[in-house]
């Protein structure tokens, strides 16, 4: 069994929040002197503060899942710093498929959310992290089972 490793996509990250921001500036401005539509205005301050959020905490992901150290380690590498992961495979109670977005929209993002044995959760491949897949659920189902494989060795 070889080691899986896995990158996020930091391009498609920094991207979205930089177009957030922009919105944001652009409805803070258009709206900041119309009394009576506060809401964009404030909705375009939302949107400035997310997306310099996301700028700020943006960053690579790196996902390594090796099945001879049956450990899973998560580095994200950020402009605030480095944070490192690591969740044993005797430690995950159960692998299972979450996603953010609405299916009537058609924008989801499916990823896998591990239950662990101490009754916290912790997903994995995170959706504003833009895996490549991320939007396909078989993709995602491949994923859960490739590492339900790992695990149950």
């Amino acid at each position: 069994m070889d080691t899986w490793i896995s990158h996020s996509r930091s391009k498609q990250q920094t991207a979205v929040a930089a177009l957030a921001t922009l919105t944001g500036f652009v409805l803070a401005y258009g709206f900041h002197h119309a009394g009576h539509l506060a809401a964009g205005f404030l909705l375009g301050l939302l949107l400035i503060a997310l997306g310099i959020a996301g700028l700020l905490t943006g960053g690579r992901q790196t996902i390594t899942i090796n099945p001879r150290t049956r450990q899973i380690t998560v580095d994200d590498v950020t402009r605030l710093g480095k944070k490192t992961r690591s969740i044993g495979f005797d430690d995950i109670a159960d692998i299972g498929i979450s996603y953010l977005g609405k299916r009537s929209n058609y924008v989801t993002w499916y990823y896998l959310n591990l239950k662990l044995k101490n009754g916290k959760e912790y997903p994995l491949f995170a959706p504003g992290r833009f895996y490549e897949g991320g939007s396909d659920r078989a993709i995602v189902e491949g994923w859960r089972d490739r590492l339900r494989g790992y695990v149950e060795r």
